[in-house]
């Protein structure tokens, strides 16, 4: 059982981090984050008054009764997290809703007044794992995380690589080089079917543009449907005969409390879904600039009605089952 409970932790995380965590991340390599606009389309250029805080009681009654398993999934990258994310599980439906919270988001702190430490990636270095929660609690209304997961980022190509590679399709000849990034980046992958390696894997998910300037003719949106499809061949490659190699190599790379009492449940739970329950959202906001840095500022009212999205479903089909 033991085993078991190990494959099951890897199969649930591979794809609610790894993958998806390294596309999310990855969305920002080639474009640096421009300034946001407010509601009458002027640029924000320094920070947003702060508006009252949205009505929270009705989510306290949503959170509380419901049986959803949240997890705080991180991307750590030395001290700081690198990738912010809360996978939340709903046992009932066996759906899996993962929310990413932009590393650059801004969190105030009391103590910390230098501008770098304004950014929840910062929260980490000082406060541990501890303060990220009570930092992504804050701005996801009072979200409650039950466990968290921390992985180290190098996993990915790792992983990539203990699957025997994951077959793809390149939907046009990439190229692209960063002789500037560390290390220096370079894409070299031909239009067609292949089967990526792991570095191969993480320049398809990094991919934006060519050298000159061409890429998908449908911006992210072609960009995103790779990347999907990239997720859901990992997924079945995953399920293989291959998955005692994966969770070995997996294991190597993440550190969690998640109990193997509750790890158990988790895999009862899950028997059955498929990467189509999956779905993935990003904290809604907008971009400003301030002390030379680029935040993200959340949305409050955006946020709540993506909770209510993602919550109320579960009320729902759960009422109709009593």
């Amino acid at each position: 059982m033991k085993t078991f409970i190990r494959y099951f932790i890897v199969t649930f995380f591979i794809f609610t981090f790894l993958f998806t965590g390294t596309m999310l991340a990855y969305d920002k390599i080639f474009e640096p984050s421009k300034p946001g606009k407010n509601k009458d389309g002027d640029l924000i250029t320094d920070f947003p008054i702060e508006s009252e805080d949205i009505e929270t009681g009705s989510f306290d009654y949503m959170f509380e009764n419901s049986k959803r398993v949240n997890v705080l999934l991180l991307g750590m990258e030395g001290p700081r997290t690198d990738t912010i994310m809360v996978a939340s599980f709903d046992p009932v439906n066996k759906k899996l809703e993962v929310i990413s919270i932009p590393r650059d988001t801004y969190y105030a702190r009391d103590g910390y007044s230098s501008a770098d430490k304004k950014k929840i990636n910062a929260v980490h270095g000082d406060e541990d794992v501890e303060g990220v929660i009570k930092a992504v609690r804050e701005v996801l209304l009072g979200m409650p995380i039950n466990y968290y997961v921390k992985v180290k980022y190098d996993g990915v190509e790792k992983v990539v690589d203990s699957l025997g590679g994951v077959p793809v399709y390149v939907p046009m000849n990439m190229r692209y080089d960063d002789p500037y990034d560390t290390p220096p980046l370079h894409i070299n992958l031909p239009k067609g079917d292949r089967i990526v390696t792991g570095k191969e894997a993480i320049h398809l998910l990094r991919f934006r543009k060519n050298n000159d300037g061409t890429g998908y003719p449908d911006g992210d949106i072609g960009r995103i449907r790779t990347q999907q499809e990239f997720m859901k061949a990992a997924f079945k490659k995953t399920l293989s005969f291959r998955l005692p190699i994966v969770a070995n190599t997996v294991l190597k790379y993440v550190k969690t409390d998640i109990p193997i009492t509750e790890a158990a449940k988790l895999a009862a739970s899950a028997i059955g879904m498929s990467s189509e329950d999956l779905s993935t959202y990003s904290l809604p906001g907008g971009a400003f600039n301030s002390q030379g840095l680029s935040y993200w500022m959340p949305d409050i009212e955006q946020t709540a009605a993506m909770l209510e999205g993602i919550y109320k479903p579960e009320t729902q089909v759960s009422g109709d089952n009593n």
